[in-house]
């Protein structure tokens, strides 16, 4: 039997044949052929070997990661399935979060007797953040198998994708208690922009893989609601900047 694995961290030709090397090891492993441009090793083996056996094997070498490959829909399954449910159905989880979100948002905006826009805005961005990271953290290995299929940074750094969630939720509480207010925009425009590159090679490449905004909790496909998300939590950071300057 062949399983396809990703791996990280392998940065030349040395690197891609130590990982083949260590992975060759592993008791009842056949053959292992290992793409260096892709991240990718195909291990043949003689029967199922837990993938926590190829991460022990690599324990002595921490840069490099192996993972199972997050599941990527062939695109005639994904088409026939978008067919299948409505679009209000396929992203109706978002578009709840989004619709309570905002409704406390603007109840918080007009505790005033004018409504305070900036207000509304740090406390959407908050709930936002704090939404968003708590699905990441009830499967934070999940969340990071499929973020590291788009993100541009986590291809090349795994353990940015666990970072990435915890500066979610620092940037919750930090909006949420107003702490810093320059600094914690400042850093929801930096991080915002580098997520939102890679969401748009992935629509612009027309790749068909799980969104991973909520985590592995909802099999949400990559779309432009992601480019949205993204985009009204810069725009939002930039406004509340440029007031704040």
């Amino acid at each position: 039997m062949k399983h396809t694995y990703q791996i990280t961290g392998m940065t030349c030709s040395g690197c891609q044949s130590k990982v083949q090397q260590l992975l060759s090891a592993v008791s009842n492993v056949k053959q292992v052929d290992i793409d260096l441009q892709k991240g990718e090793a195909i291990i043949e083996m003689d029967k199922h070997i837990n993938t926590a056996i190829f991460k022990d094997a690599l324990k002595d070498y921490p840069k490099y990661q192996i993972a199972d490959m997050p599941y990527v829909y062939p695109a005639h399954l994904a088409d026939a399935e978008e067919d299948s449910k409505s679009w209000v159905e396929t992203y109706k989880p978002i578009l709840l979060i989004f619709g309570y979100i905002l409704a406390i948002a603007l109840i918080a905006g007009n505790i005033k007797p004018v409504f305070d826009i900036s207000l509304a805005m740090r406390v959407f961005m908050a709930g936002f953040f704090l939404v968003f990271s708590f699905f990441k953290m009830l499967n934070l290995d999940g969340f990071a198998d499929s973020y590291v299929m788009y993100d541009v940074v986590a291809k090349k750094f795994r353990p940015w994708a666990y970072i990435y969630a915890f500066i979610e939720l620092a940037l919750g509480l930090a909006f949420a208690l107003n702490i810093y207010p320059l600094i914690t925009n400042a850093l929801t425009f930096v991080v915002m922009t580098i997520s939102i590159i890679g969401v748009l090679q992935s629509i612009l490449n027309k790749r068909t893989i799980q969104c991973a905004c909520l985590g592995a909790v909802f099999n949400l496909p990559m779309s432009t609601v992601t480019i949205i998300e993204d985009g009204l939590m810069i725009v939002m950071s930039a406004a509340t900047l440029l007031m704040l300057l």
